[in-house]
């Protein structure tokens, strides 16, 4: 997991366009999407967190957002993650 506040912004981009960040997350609320959600682009950058896979989001926690994840947010809705 990678804060966004101890990351600079061009690094961000060369981590997300090398494929080493692939799901981003809010820290407050431990739910994790995608980089392009529209929901995850308009949280604040201090609760802002990367990840590299579902798995380390999961590890830590979060949950699929609901907005740009429907299926794996529904899934763990209904208990079957």
């Amino acid at each position: 997991m990678t804060k966004h506040h101890e990351i600079s912004d061009s690094d961000l981009r060369i981590k997300i366009k090398n494929a080493e960040i692939c799901f981003g997350g809010n820290q407050k609320l431990k739910i994790y999407g995608t980089p392009k959600c529209s929901s995850g682009k308009r949280m604040k950058r201090e609760n802002r967190v990367f990840f590299l896979s579902e798995n380390d989001a999961k590890q830590n926690g979060f949950r699929p957002c609901g907005n740009c994840m429907k299926t794996e947010y529904l899934k763990w809705k209904n208990g079957l993650i």
